[in-house]
């Protein structure tokens, strides 16, 4: 009797190894995970070279994983099991506390810090120095911030990395945000902050340098389910966030202007083509882009701001407009530093450098 038993097991377990095995052999190769927004890997090609060296069979092993069949049930049964059985605080570098998730800091890294010091003193070295122009600083701290320490995660020293941040540029004024931030002002489900609750911040940043940016906004809900990006990552089920943006009769008189494809193209503040797409925030200032520039007829004056940034840039930029006859929006992420100069006048202007806590301590990005 256990002799039969034990073929059936065998027999159980060759035709599941089969079925798993003609699916992976016969199943197209998914290019792209929704979920993670992130490419998943693609099978490298067959040669000597790759064997030898030992780069295949590592290509290969990060291909089977990510073409796994069934591979998002999978990802959502390792969630549950790892947090609701285990009881794991985190699952895949992310965790849940005051129904917001949020990702582990990585843990202050000087290098990093260096890097982003270095790229701020090329441009001001070589692009500022000797011209009319006032320079400030300020970083957003990721909501790390205010989470971490209360639930009893590693997090980062966010107080003794702003000030050692802040010595490594101490050219530029700081200008310190983190008093007017609060969890409210970040959506549950995603790293950045919300354009309806950073107006204080705003007007913040427009006091310090001179000029005032307070209008009258109009909010409006856009009409489709928010996922941030952790909500994919977390693998488990949560509810979605809400968009809201504003608008006013001031930044409807706008032209913004971008240069992502080589030639200027006027686009609109808000993108509601990508307001649908796979990352609704994106919508602000159409997500990523070497350089924007958002002109303003209608300013309180005759200022003009340069504005380097992250994405945490998109959704408060168009705030700033109404203190601004023109802002120029650069992305260094996406265009060379020493390009920057051919494309941007920085003769008798304010300069903003305005950057996450969490592109600082992780800068390679920054070319």
């Amino acid at each position: 009797m256990r002799k039969y038993k034990n073929i059936i097991s065998v027999v159980i377990f060759a035709v599941f190894l089969f079925s798993v095995s003609s699916i992976c052999i016969l199943k197209a190769d998914a290019e792209y995970s929704d979920a993670e927004r992130r490419p998943l890997a693609q099978k490298q090609e067959l040669s000597a070279e790759t064997l030898l060296n030992g780069k295949f069979m590592e290509s290969f092993e990060e291909y089977t994983a990510d073409q796994f069949p069934m591979r998002e049930s999978l990802r959502k049964l390792k969630a549950f099991f790892a947090t609701k059985v285990l009881g794991k605080v985190e699952n895949n570098g992310l965790y849940m506390t005051q129904n917001h998730i949020s990702k582990l800091d990585d843990p202050e890294n000087e290098y990093m810090m260096n890097y982003a010091a270095d790229k701020f003193s090329y441009l001001y070295n070589t692009l500022m120095k000797d011209k009319n122009v006032k320079l400030y600083f300020s970083i957003v701290p990721d909501k790390n911030f205010l989470l971490s320490p209360s639930y009893g995660v590693p997090h980062l020293d966010y107080e003794g990395f702003e000030e050692r941040m802040k010595a490594k540029v101490d050219y530029m004024e700081y200008i310190d945000i983190k008093p007017l931030l609060s969890l409210d002002d970040y959506y549950r489900t995603d790293s950045h902050w919300k354009q309806e609750n950073i107006r204080d911040v705003a007007q913040l940043l427009g006091e310090k340098m001179g000029t005032d940016v307070k209008a009258e906004y109009k909010e409006n809900i856009l009409d489709h389910p928010f996922y941030g990006v952790y909500a994919g990552q977390y693998a488990l089920p949560v509810k979605p966030d809400t968009i809201k943006y504003l608008t006013s009769p001031a930044l409807d008189a706008c032209t913004v202007t971008y240069y992502d494809t080589g030639a200027p193209k006027v686009g609109d503040m808000y993108n509601m083509k990508k307001a649908t797409g796979k990352d609704p925030y994106e919508m602000f200032l159409s997500g990523t882009a070497p350089l924007i520039t958002i002109e303003n007829p209608n300013a309180k004056t005759q200022k003009e701001l340069v504005l380097f940034r992250d994405s945490f840039g998109s959704s408060i930029a168009p705030l700033l407009a109404e203190g601004y006859k023109k802002i120029t929006i650069v992305d260094i992420r996406y265009i060379q530093s020493s390009f920057v100069g051919n494309f941007v006048n920085f003769d008798n202007c304010d300069v903003l450098f305005l950057y996450s806590s969490t592109l600082l301590n992780n800068s390679t990005a920054m070319k």
